[in-house]
């Protein structure tokens, strides 16, 4: 019964997601968000929404002494970044065209490691451990968004239209992670006063509802039905979606973890495909076929298999 209302309850979460993402979905199909609209919102949404719950909650949750495996969460971010990647040029081995498995392989290696999970995290984590899981989740994305905006766009963009540049990975994001840390590690944080915090703090705040409304219209202005690649969708959702939590599942039922950790390790495996995949692809790839596609079906398929297997790693702990 606890396992059932625990999917219950991650349903319901979804659900809340989903209808939060169809306000953006909707409001770009019924061009009241034309696509520069929806360029401010993403920007609003990466350059100061965002960056300001990171910032936010280092300087005010954050000390080295109460996270001293805090080195832990990159490492961990590169490794499933990895095994996704692995998974991605295993399962695309019979691609023919070389574009198409790129994007194969960035859109199974790559996941929707920070708009779903703060907001899932948000809904599923009791309030007393919402603040130490959203620190994991942010020292997970500072490799991932390194590796996204640097080797991602080299890889994507057939490793010739766009040199590697070390100033590409400096996104809003991860400067936000860095000067909170730097403040943090110089006590700088302490001396800051709360008529500036308190700002912060209600900026940051609006990333929960503000970062689905985003992915939905970005979904609905990525998304063309045309040339649907059925095969290589259908295969997508296999890798993405079921082989990679499955691995999940098993190591985290062999390795026992602390709960939070296990639980960010669970929902980093098993959501979707990034949508930062969409707006590398328009910018940097000549050719898109595949991205939008698999963004779209990847999302709307996890609707289902994420509260299956999140669910599952909590009957594994149950179990314990």
């Amino acid at each position: 019964m606890e396992l059932f209302s625990y999917f219950t309850s991650i349903s319901q979460a979804m659900l809340q997601i989903f209808f939060l993402g169809l306000i953006g979905f909707v409001l770009v199909r019924r061009k009241v968000l034309t696509e520069e609209g929806l360029s401010g919102l993403t920007n609003l949404f990466i350059v100061i929404v965002f960056p300001s719950l990171i910032f936010w909650q280092i300087v005010t949750k954050f000390k080295f002494e109460l996270y001293p495996q805090w080195w832990m969460f990159p490492i961990l971010s590169l490794m499933i970044t990895a095994v996704g990647l692995l998974v991605g040029y295993l399962c695309s081995s019979n691609l023919k065209d070389a574009h198409m498995r790129r994007e194969f392989i960035c859109l199974t290696g790559f996941q929707n490691s920070g708009y779903l999970p703060l907001v899932l995290l948000r809904w599923i984590v009791p309030e007393k451990h919402l603040s130490t899981i959203l620190i994991y989740l942010f020292l997970f994305l500072l490799s991932f968004n390194l590796v996204i905006w640097s080797w991602g766009v080299y890889f994507l963009s057939a490793r010739t239209s766009r040199r590697f540049s070390l100033g590409s990975v400096f996104s809003p994001p991860v400067v936000a992670m860095l000067a909170g840390f730097s403040f943090v590690a110089l006590k700088i944080n302490a001396c800051i006063p709360q008529y500036i915090l308190s700002p912060i703090e209600m900026l940051g705040n609006c990333s929960f509802p503000l970062a689905i409304v985003v992915v939905g219209a970005t979904l609905a202005n990525g998304y063309t039905p045309k040339q649907l690649e059925k095969e290589n969708i259908l295969r997508l959702i296999l890798a993405k979606l079921l082989v990679l939590p499955l691995l999940g599942l098993v190591f985290l039922n062999y390795i026992k973890l602390p709960y939070l950790i296990g639980l960010l390790i669970m929902l980093e495996l098993a959501v979707p495909s990034a949508t930062n995949l969409a707006i590398i692809a328009r910018k940097y790839s000549t050719q898109e076929r595949l991205i939008s596609q698999g963004i779209f079906f990847t999302h709307i398929v996890s609707l289902v298999t994420l509260p299956l297997f999140l669910a599952g790693f909590n009957f594994i702990v149950m179990r314990r």
